[in-house]
């Protein structure tokens, strides 16, 4: 009986979750806390735990609700959703969307990816979710059966940085717990019949892979949990080693002989990471290990291997990634005064200066100024009394490859090239001492 007195209540243990998480997270007063709100337990039970909390931590509370109409009752789960805001004094933030049903990657990733890009306007400090720790198990599962890698295996963080950063405050809470909370609160909530669909993925991990795990190992859950927690740790690991390793080659761009004395396998992780920090899906393990296979035959020649949504480049004794798959096509823009031209997909800025760079009055007198890409014949001179040099020499000189030299911007002034990016100024339009002048830089 006295066990039993002194249980703690179901609110309690969440509460104590959700505050946890968020002082972790240095969740500040005046700063705005955004539900996703689906109308599910889950963030019914998160929605309610935090306005429970709002005024001893002195946050904003806000939710969100997306509609994806992919229910006929779509609309019923919205109002739902707005008058449990309502009721609670909370913002309520309704998004409409459109999820395509023939999406390559799936209806559930099209819709997730659709809920994400709406998600991604609320005006707020933090976005918080409502997965708790049978989600994470279920995600480490699901994402070992599709082939994941360590970083995929890591699973689902509770505090997240970023702008805004998330949330995930039950993530330390098994299903059950939630529950609890639930009808000790006497809370409602939705019931979406998608989640009985064993069609999906998800939903078949949920309803009978799960079950029968626990039934033969009854800590299954915190146990993957656990996991999911050590390959996170795994993963922070290897980060740290790709910094090292980019560090030892050369920084952003590698020096290739000192990459390549590396193992594959950390050369792969370099490269991964330096994928993900472009803000990029790093490619399948068997597009790397093809790259770093073509990259020790080559040696030392000129290479461009296509990764899907970013590129590998090594020329000489360098080696680089860059976005994108295409080279930028041939483009020419009358230079009218303006201090940014677009080119390719980038630009290229006019930065005012004195006694550098163009002269602008050389600029400015000229009968045509033209920002476009080389022509045949093509020759500059670097400086006075120096002879003028042709384009390839130039490009030789500098480290550029051949694939990259159709992309080159050349300002080019009554028919003469004044200016080629990553080469320089040509002699007879620099800007003498004292004189107004513009430096050109590309932006790729």
């Amino acid at each position: 009986m006295a066990a039993t007195r002194n249980r703690t209540p179901p609110d309690a243990v969440v509460e104590e979750a959700v505050a946890g998480v968020l002082a972790a997270a240095g969740v500040a007063p005046g700063e705005t806390v955004c539900v996703a709100l689906s109308g599910g337990v889950d963030s019914t039970v998160l929605l309610h735990s935090l306005a429970r909390l709002r005024g001893r931590g002195g946050f904003t509370l806000a939710a969100a609700h997306v509609h994806h109409g992919l229910s006929l009752h779509a609309d019923a789960w919205l109002e739902a959703c707005r008058t449990l805001c309502d009721a609670l004094g909370v913002v309520f933030h309704p998004f409409h969307v459109q999820v395509r049903r023939d999406d390559p990657a799936g209806l559930e990733a099209a819709a997730r990816a659709a809920r994400h890009a709406a998600l991604a306007r609320v005006p707020c400090d933090w976005l918080a979710f409502g997965h708790h720790q049978d989600d994470q198990a279920e995600t480490l599962l699901f994402r070992l059966l599709r082939g994941a890698g360590v970083r995929g295996a890591a699973g689902m963080r509770e505090i997240e940085a970023g702008t805004p950063g998330r949330l995930r405050p039950l993530l330390g809470l098994r299903r059950a717990q939630v529950l609890a909370y639930a009808r000790a609160q006497g809370l409602a909530w939705i019931e979406d019949e998608s989640n009985a669909d064993q069609r999906f993925a998800r939903n078949l991990l949920r309803h009978r892979v799960m079950p029968v795990l626990e039934g033969a190992f009854p800590a299954a859950v915190p146990v993957l949990a656990r996991a999911s927690a050590q390959f996170r740790e795994a993963d922070e690991l290897l980060g740290e080693l790709a910094q090292l390793d980019e560090t030892a080659c050369g920084g952003a761009t590698l020096e290739r002989q000192k990459l390549l004395r590396l193992s594959d396998e950390r050369v792969r992780n370099l490269l991964r990471w330096r994928i993900r920090a472009m803000g990029l899906e790093a490619p399948a393990r068997a597009r790397l290990v093809e790259a770093v296979r073509q990259l020790r035959v080559a040696s030392g020649e000129p290479l461009r291997l296509s990764l899907g949504g970013v590129v590998c480049c090594a020329y000489r004794d360098r080696l680089w990634l860059e976005a994108g798959d295409e080279i930028p096509v041939r483009q020419a823009t009358v230079w009218q005064g303006e201090m940014e031209l677009s080119w390719g997909t980038g630009k290229v800025v006019l930065v005012e200066a004195v006694g550098e760079g163009l002269s602008r009055a050389a600029l400015e007198r000229a009968q045509e100024v033209m920002l476009g890409s080389r022509w045949a014949g093509l020759a500059l001179r670097e400086g006075t009394g120096r002879p003028r040099r042709s384009f390839k020499n130039l490009c030789q000189e500098a480290g550029i490859p051949a694939w990259l030299r159709d992309t080159l911007p050349v300002l080019r002034v009554d028919g003469v090239a004044a200016w080629v990016g990553e080469i320089g100024i040509a002699a007879e339009f620099r800007c003498a001492p004292g004189e107004p002048g513009v430096v050109p830089e590309w932006l790729r």
